[in-house]
């Protein structure tokens, strides 16, 4: 069998129906091929459920380890291009990422929730990003919001990050006067934003670095939680881990080669009002304009990447 056979399919989902009426939870794995931590806990829960060791008794949970199939055999971030950008229905696809975001997209309109599991590159602590507050307006009409962070909240990781399409759309407007190709803001819809399309609610988790083995039990874990969050199983709901939430509000984007962020920053870290968070090819310093926090800092970025992000404590919270 060639390459190209294996990338034309399929895709392998594995479905557990319970017998008493419930929500309907998908769980996703690999849509980066190079996180290994997805496929890792979703086959072991997979295994969990076949033995009885989950039982699933309500409602229904679906099981993807492995997203993008060309992208993980490869053991690369992309099979032709970043799956978790402009995801959607396409009647011509052009390329490997489109023939199975036509798939992807329809097991997500099945659903009502959705645990999407991911890794990062980076040293730092694991993290959830979730969606914004409900509201009815163009860019991410939503409703359910509160689900939504009591899902996120459930995950056993202490920080969450929200905002990330209001923040993309900024970083679009920066990088349109960028002598580099325009992209629309739709380049910021992924797995979750498609999700909350179609009605439903999602949560993406980060569970560590892409080779740590401890990844894959946070993800395991959250897996775990969730079941027990939607009372798909019998079992305690799972109580708010969270301590940090952060509120997306600035982009920093590299306008000229060589432009970076400095050296030592995590995704999460408190950061003080004038704090060095990144430099400009030409040793300028660029500080934080208040207290926050720093978002996938990125020493390395191209010309028209960000070069971090910038979050605020947010609002948000769990109620009572």
């Amino acid at each position: 069998m060639t390459a190209t056979d294996l990338d034309d399919g399929p895709l392998e989902a594995v479905r557990f129906i319970g017998l008493r009426p419930g929500p309907r939870l998908i769980v996703t794995g690999a849509v980066h091929g190079n996180e290994p931590c997805g496929p890792a806990a979703i086959r072991r829960a997979i295994e969990e459920c076949r033995t009885g060791t989950i039982r699933i008794l309500r409602g229904e949970v679906t099981f993807l380890p492995v997203t993008n199939p060309k992208a993980f055999r490869q053991k690369t971030r992309e099979g032709d291009r970043n799956l978790n950008r402009d995801l959607r229905e396409r009647p011509l696809p052009g390329d490997f990422e489109d023939r199975i975001g036509n798939p992807i997209c329809a097991l997500l309109r099945q659903h009502d929730a959705l645990l999407d599991i991911h890794s990062f590159r980076q040293e730092g602590e694991p993290f959830v990003f979730f969606g914004p507050a409900n509201n009815r307006g163009a860019l991410e009409p939503f409703a359910r919001a509160e689900e939504e962070l009591a899902l996120a909240a459930c995950l056993g990781v202490s920080t969450a990050i929200h905002g990330w399409l209001d923040n993309y759309a900024r970083l679009l407007d920066i990088r349109a006067r960028l002598p580099v190709p325009r992209l629309n803001v739709t380049e910021g819809y992924g797995t979750t934003e498609f999700m909350r399309f179609c009605g439903g609610y999602a949560v993406t988790l980060e569970c560590g670095q892409h080779d740590d083995p401890r990844a894959a039990d946070v993800g395991y874990a959250a897996i775990r939680n969730t079941l027990a969050q939607l009372q798909l199983v019998d079992a305690p709901l799972p109580p708010p881990a969270l301590r940090d939430v952060i509120e997306m509000v600035e982009v920093l984007l590299c306008e000229t080669e060589g432009d970076r962020a400095e050296a030592g920053w995590r995704t999460g870290d408190a950061v003080r009002a004038g704090a060095v968070l990144a430099r400009r090819a030409d040793g300028a310093k660029v500080t934080a304009p208040s207290d926050g926090y720093i978002i996938f800092p990125n020493v390395a970025p191209r010309l028209g990447e960000a070069i971090c992000h910038f979050g605020v404590a947010s609002s948000r919270r769990i109620a009572g």
